[in-house]
Parts: structure tokens; sequence; C-alpha cells
């Protein structure tokens, strides 16, 4: 069988590899010559994942079975087009891809089902300062249909947001940004599986992030089991379930961004793919849950095995997990750490490093800059947090004068 996977990059670089593990021919799209995932995919084409017919041609030239992503929010939208002009599998239909891709839209939603979510405005570049009345800043400005924190600001005033509005919208193909209220909160994600319209709830994870001057929402790690969990569970379950039932989604995964502030709980975003926090590692190993095999096999058509997942109590998953996504200051990269030395540390259950020696690490200003990747477990919180700080003490990203650039912004 044969299987177009949108996207190149670290994100689906195991949908990739589990793939060709299942015998199943692959083909891979990204506007990347050297996107990484074509190294190891069967094809690779240079087309965009955003390029509806260019992928409708690249999915006809190759005659495919099924369609797919995952770690990434925009090409869902063109999987579901794919998908429906050739009569292929697909978790969703045209619109509520759209609606789930598509911010302007999903506030649309939001408002019209009571779903709760921070004050917001649409606004141009030609905008009027009284279109901003009912804000209060600080505020928060994004394009309406981006991923990867791409061109999001926190800002302070009208001016900056004049000054920064340029920018936003040129990571949109709208001519509209928006803006938020900024709401003093801790974020979570929800991960999960709708069966036949049935809500899974399988992880909610504390996501923990960081800001470089305005830009804000760059995350550095999730942590399981939330400590919001147990206080909040019955608010979460609650608005999970409206939001599936609000954007009609039947089938596929979920991962919903909450914000949890003194006013409660308020959804930040929704989306319909596996996490790009390499959720389709961790959830397998906190939950026995394949939701990558669940994704393949969906895609191409083939019956899901859902035992594990009807199984499956949330509230009595007492495992201990972070998925810790480093950061590195500018500057080439001299010298890296054996991985395979990392991975003998006590807890430590994969790394990858983004970069390779010689390649030269850029400013941060969204994920794009992510350094590399671990995941660590422990038997408590103690022991999760020492066995994080230990793999960060022997992460090493050496530049030419021998400066470790790798950054641990939180100490466990």
């Amino acid at each position: 069988m044969k299987l177009l996977i949108l996207g190149g990059g670290n994100s689906q670089i195991n949908a990739i590899k589990r793939g060709n593990e299942k015998g199943i021919t692959t083909v891979v799209s990204d506007y990347y010559e050297d996107a990484p995932g074509k190294e190891i995919s069967d094809f690779g084409e240079l087309v965009s994942t955003f390029d509806v017919e260019g992928n409708i041609d690249v999915a006809k030239k190759y005659n495919i079975d099924g369609i797919m992503t995952i770690g990434t929010d925009q090409p869902i939208y063109t999987v579901a087009n794919v998908a429906n002009e050739l009569k292929l599998p697909s978790f969703l239909n045209v619109s509520t891809a759209q609606a789930v891709t598509n911010k302007r839209i999903m506030k649309e939603i939001f408002q019209e089902n009571r779903i709760p979510t921070v004050n917001y405005a649409f606004i141009d570049e030609s905008f009027m300062d009284n279109e901003l009345d009912d804000l209060k800043f600080p505020i928060v400005i994004k394009p309406v249909d981006s991923q990867g924190q791409r061109g999001i600001y926190k800002l302070n005033s009208i001016d900056e947001i004049r000054e920064k509005i340029k920018d936003t919208l040129s990571y949109s193909r709208e001519e509209v940004v928006l803006v938020e209220e900024y709401y003093e909160s801790e974020e979570i994600t929800v991960s999960g599986w709708v069966q036949g319209g049935n809500t899974h709830i399988i992880l909610v994870t504390d996501r923990v992030t960081f800001s470089r001057n305005q830009h804000i929402g760059i995350c550095l790690a999730h942590d399981f089991p939330s400590k919001h969990l147990y206080d909040y569970y019955e608010d979460i379950d609650n608005i999970t379930r409206k939001i599936v039932d609000a954007f009609e989604i039947q089938e596929g995964p979920i991962y919903f961004q909450m914000l949890i502030g003194d006013e409660g709980v308020k959804v930040n975003e929704v989306a319909c793919r596996i996490g790009g926090a390499y959720e389709d590692k961790l959830i397998p190993l906190l939950t026995e849950i394949d939701i990558l095999d669940m994704v393949i096999d969906y895609s191409l058509g083939k019956e899901i095995d859902y035992t594990k997942l009807k199984e499956y109590d949330l509230l009595k998953n007492h495992k201990k997990a972070s998925v810790q996504l480093f950061f590195a200051r500018p500057g080439k990269i001299k010298y890296l750490s054996h991985l395979e030395e990392i991975k003998r540390l006590q807890g430590v259950i994969d790394a990858k490093f983004n970069f390779k020696v010689g390649d030269e690490l850029k400013e941060i200003i969204n994920a794009t800059a992510r350094a590399g990747y671990m995941i660590i477990v422990g038997e408590d919180n103690e022991s999760l947090a020492r066995n994080i700080n230990k793999a960060f003490i022997n992460l090493k990203i050496y530049d030419n004068d021998d400066n470790n650039l790798v950054i641990q912004y939180k100490m466990y």
C-alpha cells in the first residue's frame, strides 16, 4: 500500500519510519528539498504541505491508498481536501478540517457554542484604534492560519501592534490577524481520540512555555500528569466533549490547548492530530495505546483495534514523564553529545538532536529553533526531576569557543 505523508520534518520522522516498518510505500511532500523525512521515505516530492492542488497531483501520481500528517496543524486541511477528492479515508470532512485550522472560524464556533475563550477581535493592517476598545492590554496577536508560534507577539500598545502586524500577516494566507487579551495562566494540552463521536481523553499534560522578548508561547516541555488534572478534570472533560460536539468531530486524534488561570479554564485552540511534542512516542509509553499505528491504519482504511483505548482510565494512570523540548543559544555547532550515552542515563527513554555539527543555530523566535528533545520518566516527581536535571548536565552542544549552548530554562 502507498501512504502520502504531509511533512518531512522532525515531527513526521516517526510516522515515516513506522510506515516503512509496516511494509508501506511512503511518499513525503515537503517544500524543503532537504527535509530529513525525504531521506528515509521511498519517494519525496517538492510540494508544500499547504498546497492542496499540488498534493492532489502527488496523490494521483503515486496512486496512493491513504494520506495523513502528524505533529502539525495546517496540513490537516490539505489531508481532508485530498482525501475528499480521491475518495480516501479521512478523519475529518473538509468543513471541519477548515474549522480546526483557521482561528477565525474556530473562534466563531467557540462563541456560538459558549466554549470559554479569551476576549478577542480580528483586525487588518489598516485597522482603526477603536476596533480594539473592548480589549484590555497587554494583548497577543497571532496569524489565523499558521503554526509553530510563528508571528505571535505579546504587545502592550496599539503602536506596537502597528509595528508588528505586517510580520504576523506574513505568516498567513489571510488579510486579518487575531488579537486576544493576554490571560495570565498556565497551559495544558489534552490528547485524546474520538471514536464514532465518543471522546476518550488519553493524556493531560502541563505545556511549559517561555518567552523571548515579545515572542511568547514557545514550548519547552510537556509534563505528565498535569498538576491541574485532578482539580480541574471535570471542567477539562466537559469542555473537551463540548468542543468535539461543536466541531462535529466524529473520528480520530484530538489535541486541545487550554489555559488555566483565575477565571478558570479557557480554550486556546483546538487541533485534530497527534501532538507535535512527540506524543506519538509518549502516549504508547504511558498508556500502551499505539496512537500512531491507529492514525496510519485508519488513513489506509484498515480496521483499528480499540481494545486498549476502551480499557484505559486516565485518572488511574500514575506514571510520571516529561518531554523536554530543549533550545540552545545562537552559534555554530562544533560538537554534540553522543546520544547513546544520553539514552543510557537513568530515566532517559529517547533523545534526538534537530541539528548536526557544522549547523548554525539562530536566535530563538519560534518553535522552529528547537534544538532537540528528550523523553524522560521517573518513579515519582522527585526522581523525575533528578533524571531531567542529570540529563541536562550531560547534554552538550559546543560552539567553536567550547561554550555549551544548551539552555535549561527550568530547573526541576
